[in-house]
């Protein structure tokens, strides 16, 4: 039997090309959860939001999270809903400025 093809959600997708215009970080969790350890390495580097941090848990796992000017969320939720964050906002309003100058 065939299996069906799980759907994409568009608004999902319009998220993950908004985040991969946000810097990246890459760290390894270590002893530390890797909520913690994502905490912490944006307090000891001063990292400003938005940035997205990729924390390896294991050599198999890794967990995605946003920081926001809110504060840490999970990847996918951004994803999911990228336009209740302000931050992500900024470079969908220059890419319709750019394309409002080029059409006139």
């Amino acid at each position: 039997m065939a299996r069906r093809r799980k759907r994409k959600s568009r608004r999902r997708l319009e998220g993950r090309r908004i985040l991969e215009l946000v810097p990246q970080y890459s760290i390894e969790s270590g002893e530390d959860k890797p909520v913690t350890a994502a905490r912490k390495f944006i307090q000891s580097e001063g990292i400003a939001p938005p940035a997205l941090l990729l924390v390896k848990r294991n050599e198999h796992t890794t967990d995605r999270y946003f920081w926001a000017e809110k504060g840490l969320f999970g990847a996918q939720y951004v994803e999911e809903n990228h336009f209740l964050f302000p931050s992500l906002r900024v470079p969908e309003d220059e890419e319709s400025d750019t394309l409002a100058v080029a059409a006139r």
